[in-house]
């Protein structure tokens, strides 16, 4: 089963970083990773489900012309809403995935510590979403905590691999550690290098 919304509001409640993604360095050493692995230097319209209090977004928002974001959580929404108000590119909503997914498409999709929090079935769906809504050429990247949690039934390593099976997309960078795993798909299969023209 999925996590209902009455979990992340408990979380979101209690403290306005249940993850401390502001303070510890294995969250901003995580952050640095995720962006080092984004294959183009920007991106014209992404897309970060599950953005929580907008740590993560706030550093995507660089690099993106637009980037919209999105939580279950009505107090998350609030915390990014903050976090991001000086940043009229950024469009921050509320939507409970995979049924709120939105009808558009993107050319980067950013999953971050979400995919384990839903149940095997949802995610399916998720990733099916996630891909009808990519755009020619376009980018996603997986990133998750790879050791088990007894409240979840997936670890992020089967996150991956069934996000993986329904992506049907060349993975064209993987970072992995006893901690996360960070995989980037897209189906432009060429290096950074090659796209740079350096090199065969």
């Amino acid at each position: 089963m999925s996590h209902p919304p009455e979990h992340f509001d408990a979380l979101f409640a209690a403290t306005d970083d249940p993850w401390l993604f502001k303070s510890r360095w294995y969250e901003a050493r995580k952050r640095a990773l995720t962006l080092a692995c984004l294959p183009a230097h920007r991106y014209a319209a992404a897309y970060e489900p599950g953005c929580a209090n907008g740590e993560l977004s706030a550093a995507l928002a660089e690099r993106c012309d637009h980037l919209l974001v999105s939580d279950g959580s009505s107090r998350a929404v609030a915390l990014a809403r903050a976090r991001l108000a000086d940043l009229r590119h950024v469009e921050v909503q509320q939507a409970w995935l995979p049924e709120g997914w939105p009808g558009r498409t993107f050319d980067l999709i950013v999953i971050s510590e979400l995919g384990y929090f839903l149940s095997p079935s949802a995610l399916d769906v998720f990733a099916t979403h996630a891909r009808a809504s990519l755009r020619r050429g376009g980018t996603i990247l997986g990133c998750h905590w790879r050791r088990a949690s007894a409240d979840c039934e997936l670890d992020g390593d089967a996150v991956h691999r069934r996000m993986g099976d329904r992506f049907a997309l060349p993975r064209i960078i993987e970072v992995v550690d006893a901690d996360l795993r960070i995989e980037v798909w897209c189906d432009d299969a060429r290096s950074v290098a090659q796209r740079e023209f350096i090199g065969p």
